[in-house]
């Protein structure tokens, strides 16, 4: 039976450490790209950073949900330039490398669906929306994403010095390109090899724990919710680790921070270090070998780290990083509150 937890989510006083230096990267990156657009595609890019919109997202195709902002595809090539200017500024260079295969990987995955007749949704690279929430300029609180299928970026800055860069969503499909020239690429092959490596390396009674479900769900269970509903850290306890299991595990966490520029991925690392590592949690459900559907989490005190590779005879992977309290900038916007800046 696997240990039930409750969270006590609230009782944390977040850590909140100022990254300025991204946060500078990132507004200059971001006026830039506006100053590229022409009035029409500007007004279509800005939208008021306290309307919903900000927090409708999704990681379906561009056909199965209604996106605002600016298509790649609406954009010059100088427009384009800018534009992926400043999605380099929400992401380390491997996260970088990462969002950006993703991207690509449309064309692979359309060029496939024509072969087999499956093409049911537009595919390409240039069907992906970016889209800014609020005055990048300011010192009102403002924000921007970049969106399609298999890619969601979020980024919430706050008294000009404050980021959350969460939700953030990796997918890929096909997981592992089976034919062509690009055959054997696999964008997301640490977030598997990884987590499977742990699952392996784990004796039958921790095995017993971690496992909660023979079937894995046929997608990440936080679906496209603005906050993780979430309450319980299931699976197995750090605490129940082995010293090297520990370290894997710690590995599959930075996996997914180090998307992050330095400077956010080093604040993240340092909220690890000061939280209660033994309030990690590591679950797993589905099969254990490669090619069978197969799900995790990792559930932390104040992250939450979900993956599934189930669709696509399991050769399409979701996979998010997640705050528990401050996806979309919550915790960070209640903060400026209390402390008078509004």
């Amino acid at each position: 039976m696997a240990e039930h937890t409750h969270h006590h989510q609230h009782e944390v006083t977040p850590l909140i450490i100022p990254a300025l230096e991204t946060v500078e990267e990132m507004s200059k990156a971001c006026v830039r790209f506006l100053e590229t657009l022409s009035p029409a595609l500007r007004r279509k890019a800005e939208i008021p950073f306290d309307q919903g919109e900000r927090l409708r997202w999704h990681f379906v195709p561009i056909d199965m949900f209604e996106r605002k902002g600016v298509l790649i595809q609406e954009m010059s090539q100088k427009q384009q330039d800018s534009a992926f200017k400043l999605l380099e500024t929400g992401l380390s260079k491997k996260g970088y490398q990462k969002a950006t295969a993703i991207i690509n990987l449309e064309t692979i995955l359309g060029d496939i669906e024509r072969e087999q007749g499956t093409y049911n949704h537009p595919r390409g690279p240039e069907l992906y929306f970016f889209t800014v929430f609020g005055d990048p300029d300011g010192r009102q609180p403002w924000g921007w994403r970049v969106e399609g299928h298999h890619v969601s970026l979020h980024f919430t800055i706050v008294n000009g010095k404050l980021i959350s860069p969460n939700p953030s969503f990796f997918g890929s499909n096909p997981g592992e390109v089976k034919q062509g020239e690009h055959k054997g690429l696999r964008i997301l092959s640490v977030e598997e090899d990884l987590a499977r490596l742990l699952l392996k390396s784990l004796t039958p009674d921790q095995r017993s724990k971690t496992v909660i479900n023979t079937d894995a769900p046929p997608d990440i269970l936080t679906r496209d919710n603005p906050k993780v509903e979430i309450q319980y850290a299931e699976g197995i306890a750090i605490e129940s680790l082995s010293t090297e299991q520990r370290q894997m595990t710690m590995d599959l966490i930075y996996e997914y921070i180090d998307r992050m520029p330095d400077q956010l991925a080093g604040i993240e690392r340092k909220k690890l270090q000061h939280a209660d590592l033994n309030s990690i949690h590591f679950a797993w459900a589905g099969g254990e070998e490669r090619g069978q559907p197969h799900y995790y989490r990792l559930h932390g005190h104040s992250f939450f780290v979900e993956y599934d590779n189930v669709q696509n005879n399991a050769n399409h992977i979701h996979s998010i990083w997640r705050h528990l309290d401050d996806d979309f900038g919550f915790d960070l916007l209640r903060y400026h509150h209390q402390n008078g800046h509004s």
